[in-house]
């Protein structure tokens, strides 16, 4: 009943324990062999030696089994083999150097955690192992038979090396396995294994251009599906991009009464594009002479690499500005971005209007309420009011763009009241991110409610207020119709493929250096 696989020893002729290792010496049952050749079975003797074999462990020390083994004489006479070693079922097998039991409780271990991992666990667990052998014995793992693709098969890629080497994850979206990992993650390469298995009926995948053409190449019959999670995440970057794009008519606070105020100079009014001495800043001028100057040599014919070599510009700084309609997309982020003191602005503004017009005064009293900048960023603000008996009140700071974009992406029933007022707020200032909120829940709509018969009409709204990235974002929708239609309206998702991506940037982190493409195979077909 303990040890179930010693029932073929005759006897347990001895016992030793020393250094927490325990020896057992034992010997055979059977009173004949049988020829793994041939099959015949013979009772005459040629010989004897000892073999150990590790076997698991026993109140938590090691075990190794001392084996006396008989070699016996094959009596078939045109038999390949003249002698043959006895083998003793549930505990040997040729050339093993561990019991079944102990072989089964390693690979386990493997599966989990390979090498070095896996070799510090067992010690533990008394199966002392080398990191290789249980490497070797990955390695040795069969391999997953796969004659057709699932129904419905999803697919995504996974970085070996970020942003140099890429592989391909394949998965039964009704098991939640993985089925097979790719080298790469090229529309030939996907097409190649959709031909060499047939029967994938539905196909879930990402925006990726590559997997959708690999699969209209190998599976032309299959129902491409595009990922709803792909869907918002994209649409989620249009709207950040919108609205860092707009952030100008962010700035925009209370205006004071004319009668008692007058507009401050230039420099004051456009803090972003002026330096201390009213000048155009430098960052504003090289901007607009390198938009100017890419969008020249564009015109000309000329591709990006040219124009990066030619101006000496970093490619992806060229793409960006080659991106740009105009150069005010690029001064955006640096000039209106929001300032320290805008917390600090309606104190400074109560105590000018009280009578207090030091600027140095007034900086060491903002100090004592933990402001930490210069006293020249201070002096700056005031003297915007200089030659005025008051000061106008003090704008409440813009949200921040992030903000701005989470709120968009909300649902209305979910934000709290204050970030709905103040979303309201700012878009009653800029009809852009009005109308871009507006196509933003409607397509949240359509999404959550499954309605992708509604998609035409949702594109041809959104193409018509000819905003650059949501109409971008339009044009991909229209090109990937069918794939988007379908994601809009079935309740497939890539939902399992995404979260077995994330066990396999676990396996691949606990291999470190042994992360060859072959063994992580390996690991992520037998271990998830």
């Amino acid at each position: 009943m303990l040890l179930p696989h010693l029932v073929g020893l005759v006897a347990i002729e001895a016992v030793e324990q020393a250094a927490g290792v325990v020896r057992v010496v034992a010997r055979a049952r059977a009173a004949e062999g049988v020829c793994p050749r041939c099959g015949t079975a013979s009772a005459r003797v040629h010989g004897r030696y000892e073999r150990s074999l590790g076997d698991g462990p026993i109140g938590g020390s090691v075990v190794l089994i001392r084996l006396r083994i008989r070699r016996f004489l094959c009596l078939k006479p045109d038999c390949e083999a003249v002698t043959f070693a006895e083998q003793i079922p549930g505990l040997t097998s040729p050339h093993a150097r561990f019991s079944p039991l102990r072989l089964e409780a390693m690979r386990a271990i493997a599966r989990a955690l390979a090498g070095r991992a896996g070799a510090r666990l067992a010690s533990m667990l008394a199966m002392p192992v080398n990191r290789m052998t249980l490497l070797r014995l990955l390695r040795g793992l069969p391999e997953p038979r796969l004659i057709s693709a699932p129904t419905v098969l999803g697919v995504d890629d996974f970085a070996l090396r970020r942003g140099h080497v890429y592989g391909t994850v394949l998965l039964d979206m009704d098991t939640r396995r993985p089925v097979d990992l790719l080298p790469g993650r090229t529309a030939s390469t996907f097409a190649a294994w959709l031909r060499q298995h047939p029967g994938a009926q539905v196909i879930c995948r990402d925006r990726a251009g590559s997997y959708a053409d690999g699969a209209r190449t190998g599976a032309p019959t299959a129902l491409q599906v595009a990922d709803r999670f792909h869907l918002w995440h994209n649409l989620a970057e249009v709207v950040d991009k919108t609205v860092h794009a707009h952030r100008s008519c962010l700035q925009a606070g209370p205006q004071p009464d004319q009668e008692e105020f007058e507009p401050p100079p230039a420099a004051a009014l456009q803090p972003g594009l002026l330096d201390v001495s009213g000048r155009e800043r430098r960052l504003v001028v090289r901007t607009v002479e390198r938009h100017a100057a890419v969008h020249s040599l564009l015109a000309d014919g000329e591709s990006l690499n040219a124009i990066s070599r030619r101006l000496g510009l970093a490619f992806r700084t060229v793409r960006r500005f080659a991106q740009a309609e105009a150069a005010d997309e690029l001064l955006a982020g640096a000039v209106h971005r929001p300032s320290k003191l805008d917390e600090y602005k309606p104190y400074l503004t109560r105590r000018w209007n009280e009578g207090c017009r030091n600027g140095a005064r007034l900086h060491e009293e903002i100090q004592a309420d933990g402001w930490n900048g210069a006293a020249r960023t201070v002096q700056r603000y005031v003297n915007t009011f200089r030659g005025h008996a008051i000061a106008p009140p003090a704008p409440s700071p813009p949200p921040k763009p992030r903000h701005l974009t989470t709120w968009i992406m909300s649902h209305p029933d979910g934000l709290v009241p204050d970030n709905s007022v103040r979303l309201k707020a700012a878009i009653e200032e800029c009809p852009e991110l009005r109308a871009l909120t507006g196509h933003v829940r409607d397509f949240g709509q359509m999404m959550t409610n499954r309605e992708g018969h509604r998609l035409n009409e949702w594109i041809a709204a959104a193409t018509a207020d000819q905003l650059p990235h949501l109409c971008s974002f339009a044009r991909g929708l229209r090109h990937d119709h069918a794939a988007v239609s379908a994601g809009l309206t079935l309740s497939h998702s890539s939902g399992a493929v995404e979260g077995t991506v994330n066990k396999i940037k676990m396996l691949k982190r606990q291999m470190f250096g042994r992360a060859n493409f072959d063994l992580l195979r390996i690991r992520v077909l037998h271990a998830l």
